[in-house]
């Protein structure tokens, strides 16, 4: 029998998952969890085989918990809407054995466990794809400016921070929107957030 825990913020989709699950003979859903936090609690004491988590959850998110839950004998799995490059990188970082979208079939959710349990990672494809095709082109350096945008600092602040001149920020805010293919600040923001690129 293969014992799983499922992670999920929304109540309904959470109950149909169990639901669906719990209709395969070889399946037994032993925890439900609303966020990471309960995820890694129901999984120290259910030990199951399998936790299949969401990324976006209160207290703790899914990433943060797989994290966690490396290296415990529960393999992970991944369930969500967002195919972006970076929280899969993250994924498999932590260790994941799993990454699929909530738009997959059903029927490809219990063979998916059955292949992961029995070896086998299983990735979206869509994702695969994705993440081979596009790396983030910021430097370290641009990356710090861009964070200290996203914190909503200003040029001077910016560059009192890093121990730059206000001029080097602003060619470093223009090469930023420049890569990133925006018009601004909020754009760029909001691309580096869209690509999952934040870590």
């Amino acid at each position: 029998m293969i014992r799983i825990v499922i992670a999920e913020d929304q109540r309904m989709l959470l109950g149909a998952l169990a639901s669906l699950l719990d209709l395969e003979d070889d399946m037994q859903v032993v925890g439900k969890a609303s966020n990471g936090e309960d995820a890694v609690k129901l999984v120290m004491l259910h030990k199951p085989d399998i936790c299949i988590m969401d990324i976006e959850m209160p207290v703790k998110s899914g990433l943060d918990a797989a994290e966690e839950l490396k290296g415990s004998g529960c393999k992970v799995m991944i369930l969500t809407t967002f195919a972006r490059p970076g929280y899969f990188e993250r994924a498999l970082k932590a260790g994941a054995h799993g990454y699929l979208l909530k738009d997959s079939p059903s029927e490809e959710l219990a063979s998916s466990i059955r292949s992961i349990i029995a070896g086998r990672r299983i990735y979206a494809p869509e994702l695969v794809d994705e993440a081979y095709g596009q790396e983030n082109p910021l430097t370290e350096r641009e990356k710090e400016v861009l964070l200290l945008m996203a914190d909503g600092k200003n040029t001077k602040e910016i560059a009192s921070e890093l121990y730059l001149t206000t001029g080097t920020v602003r060619n470093y805010i223009s090469v930023i929107l420049d890569k990133l293919d925006v018009s601004n600040r909020i754009e760029a923001i909001m691309r580096i957030k869209e690509k999952g690129w934040f870590k």
